[in-house]
């Protein structure tokens, strides 16, 4: 691999890491601290989605992330493989 195909490959990565952290950081402060009280107006089942978001939806999201994140990296190597 190129020097150029490194710090494309790293660049992209870096890009896909950086919008999952956002995403990630997003749901897990602002829906589970920030937002809580206007989320808690919203019932999912008898549970209010703030408490929630705060107790599974986070997590939910985040084990989401990590599939999302593996597809995404297999998709990226296999690009970035075939510029060898």
């Amino acid at each position: 691999m190129t020097n150029d195909n490194r710090r494309a490959y790293w660049r992209a990565n870096t890009r896909l890491i950086r919008i999952l952290l956002i995403i990630w950081a997003i749901v897990s402060l602002g829906c589970s601290i920030l937002l809580v009280q206007p989320l808690n107006t919203i019932i999912l089942g008898k549970i209010p989605l703030g408490f929630w978001m705060a107790q599974q939806g986070s997590i939910f999201v985040f084990v989401i992330l990590i599939f999302v994140y593996a597809i995404q990296m297999d998709k990226l190597d296999r690009k970035f493989k075939g510029r060898e």
